[in-house]
């Protein structure tokens, strides 16, 4: 049995288990737990029927399984790859974007031996011949139409194989730090198993999983998430704020400001009939006029100006 080899990039990223993980403050993860319980179900979908597939097609025992769904940045995704590997670049209409279906090089060589009445195994690593292209983009062909119907419950798609390439670092696929949604899987062709991957387009997915209503939480994970909310409310419901009620500003030449000394009258723009701003980190939400309460001094909130002009004439 043979495995193809991973670079050491991908290996660790699986090779830890349960241990604890960086966290990228700048670059924080979008993927909501809902939306990758979906993304699972739908790739789960896609194994079984491309594992289906394969063992009809190459009329050997083959099996695929789902191994992660991991959201990383396309240089990250290309730098896990081996070099050479094998790599199809497919549209998803109507969807934009450009997905790759990657497959370690040694399972396309035992795929095509099967395809061509051989008995498999150890195969060399060679660039494909005139003969055997022809016979693995019918294979990746067919294998895209199983991810169409893993898709169907959540978007019609038509994939396409537009191309097939050797090295990721040629492809220009997207931009090196645009996010990507990467499923590996576990791929067994005979005696043959590699690691496969499915890379999509963060920014194509993401629509799709925002309009899906496919996930049902239990009463617990209800609970839970009702729990939560009520929690942050109450939180930020006791958060301290600095309020600010303000006049109008005015504009000053440096000089005048400079030359400022104590009992120096500074006319102010704000006119007597206006009521004062009160603000929040600069952002005006209420309007007030000043007065005190006891020794202290307050502000009385009245409605906005705006408010005033549209009672007076009698708009609603």
């Amino acid at each position: 049995m043979t495995t193809a080899q991973r670079s050491p990039g991908r290996m660790s990223r699986r090779g830890h288990g349960g241990g604890p993980t960086a966290y990228d403050f700048r670059r924080p993860i979008k993927l909501s737990r809902e939306h990758v319980r979906t993304l699972q179900m739908v790739f789960e979908s896609y194994a079984r029927s491309c594992g289906t597939l394969l063992t009809t097609r190459l009329r050997a025992v083959s099996n695929v399984s789902l191994i992660s769904i991991e959201q990383l940045n396309y240089d990250e995704y290309v730098a896990a790859l081996a070099n050479p590997t094998i790599i199809g670049v497919v549209t998803l209409d109507p969807l934009p974007g450009t997905v790759l279906l990657e497959i370690a090089q040694s399972a396309v060589m035992t795929a095509i031996d099967h395809m061509l009445g051989g008995p498999g195994g150890s195969q060399p690593e060679r660039p494909l011949t005139e003969v055997e292209m022809p016979l693995l983009r019918g294979l990746m062909e067919r294998m895209l139409g199983e991810l169409r119907y893993g898709f169907e419950s959540m978007v019609d798609i038509s994939p396409k194989l537009k191309e097939i390439e050797y090295n990721a670092q040629f492809l220009r696929a997207h931009a090196p730090g645009d996010a990507v949604v990467v499923a590996s899987f576990e791929t067994k062709i005979g005696a043959e198993e590699c690691i496969s991957t499915l890379c999509l387009p963060f920014n194509t997915i993401l629509p799709v999983l925002s309009r899906t209503e496919t996930i049902v939480l239990s009463a617990a994970e209800r609970e839970s998430r009702d729990t939560s909310l009520r929690n942050l409310t109450a939180g930020l419901s006791a958060a301290p704020i600095d309020v600010a009620v303000r006049f109008q500003p005015i504009r000053m030449r440096t000089d005048d400001i400079v030359d400022l000394r104590p009992g120096d009258v500074v006319p102010l723009g704000h006119a007597t009939s206006r009521p004062l701003e009160v603000t929040v980190n600069d952002i005006v939400f209420a309007h007030a006029v000043p007065g005190n309460q006891g020794a202290r001094l307050a502000c009385l909130v009245v409605p906005s100006p705006n408010e005033s002009s549209s009672k007076e004439s009698g708009r609603p």
